[in-house]
């Protein structure tokens, strides 16, 4: 059964002394939890650097074996409305846990999708329950929780990991699942992952699926898969003014892929960098490709935004 576990689960740290890097950060939420009196906390920083991991290991400090019982985990972007604080934050809330510990925790994860309505009530709610219950936020922008949530809280700014942190998870999986994996292997992985802890854990795991020797050819070969060589074709087509044509090669690309619209806008950035066309064209292209991911991020139509993009380009070429 163990080996069915994903790996971002089974390398999931468990007590302040197993989490890699942020040591900052790891130092002062230890010292608050010895206390056994946090105050309410929003953890920001982009994907899969450790803010829910750092979240679950305070819950186990404090709780001990009783953790899950004093502990509510929810995830704001499946439910952005009012309910979800009028509801299950309330409810959880209001009752007093069953540990020594005086109050309970919840952990709000990317609270920064939530409504103003929804984070004007969440405020509410943890003014009145302070006593029974502290939150835990997390988010990826910080810019986006309304103020009075921020001055009631505790805020901790985290980063992508240092090159050496990612070295020493590398090496530790290495070591546990008997991989051989080189200097040049573990370059890659950095580079691939960009600081984001559960992408290199997961294309480590596709990778050691199929071979104990990770070599740099494996994981360029797992990330052509995800990284289609596509995308160049599709831009200059239109800078040559074919847009039927590049719409129809983003279309196939996307589908044939299983790429989001937010993959894609990613890929042109980095080729439009390197396409041989004038530093005033290339400043237009990623100015409107800040405006696409903008909409994106706000929930609008992956494929009628990228085909604006494409439209741009070719009437601009």
């Amino acid at each position: 059964m163990e080996n069915s576990y994903l790996w971002t689960e089974r390398y999931r740290p468990k007590k302040f002394e197993e989490v890699i890097g942020h040591h900052d950060i790891v130092k002062r939420l230890k010292a608050l939890v010895e206390q056994k009196n946090i105050p309410h906390l929003l953890f920001s920083g982009p994907a899969g650097v450790g803010k829910t991991t750092l979240a679950l290991v305070i819950a186990r400090e404090l709780y001990g074996d009783d953790w899950k019982q004093n502990f509510l985990e929810l995830n704001a972007s499946n439910d952005r409305g009012i309910d979800i604080i009028r509801n299950e934050v309330k409810d959880f809330a209001k009752t007093k846990g069953i540990a020594n510990i005086p109050f309970k925790l919840i952990l709000l994860d990317e609270c920064d999708a939530l409504t103003k309505e929804a984070q004007q009530a969440l405020r509410r709610t943890m003014e009145t329950y302070s006593n029974s219950c502290r939150f835990i936020l997390s988010c990826n922008f910080v810019n986006k929780v309304i103020d009075p949530i921020k001055s009631r809280c505790a805020i901790f700014k985290f980063k992508p990991l240092k090159k050496e942190d990612l070295i020493q998870i590398v090496k530790k999986i290495a070591i546990d699942e008997a991989l051989e994996i080189n200097e040049q292997s573990t370059n890659r992985l950095y580079e691939l992952s960009g600081g984001d802890i559960r992408q290199l854990q997961n294309v480590l795991q596709s990778c050691a699926s199929t071979t104990k020797i990770i070599s740099e050819k494996e994981i360029n070969e797992f990330a052509s898969k995800n990284e289609s060589k596509d995308v160049k074709e599709i831009v200059t087509l239109a800078l040559g003014k074919k847009f039927i044509l590049s719409r129809n090669k983003l279309l196939e690309t996307m589908l044939n892929n299983g790429l989001s619209g937010i993959d894609i806008l990613k890929q042109i950035q980095r080729e439009v960098m390197d396409l041989e066309i004038s530093d005033d064209k290339k400043l237009g292209i990623i100015e409107r490709c800040g405006e696409v991911e903008f909409r994106l991020v706000e929930g609008s139509n992956d494929m009628i935004q990228l085909e604006a993009l494409l439209a741009y380009i070719a009437k601009n070429s």
